[in-house]
């Protein structure tokens, strides 16, 4: 895998799971100082599918 890819694929993860904590604070907590921390419940359908968006070359 590129290093160009593991980027895009990094931003986009980190990137979905800020706006998940941002919407549901109450059950989502990330901290992203070097490495990531993430405290609560995810939704991992809404995951996936950024995740497939971004090795689709989406937005």
């Amino acid at each position: 895998m590129s290093n160009m890819l593991e980027e895009k694929l990094r931003d986009a993860i980190v990137g979905e799971l800020k706006r998940q904590a941002a919407n549901r604070p109450e059950l989502l907590r990330v901290q992203d100082a070097g490495d990531l921390a993430v405290h609560g419940r995810i939704d991992l359908d809404a995951l996936v599918m950024v995740i497939a968006g971004a090795v689709a070359g989406g937005p």
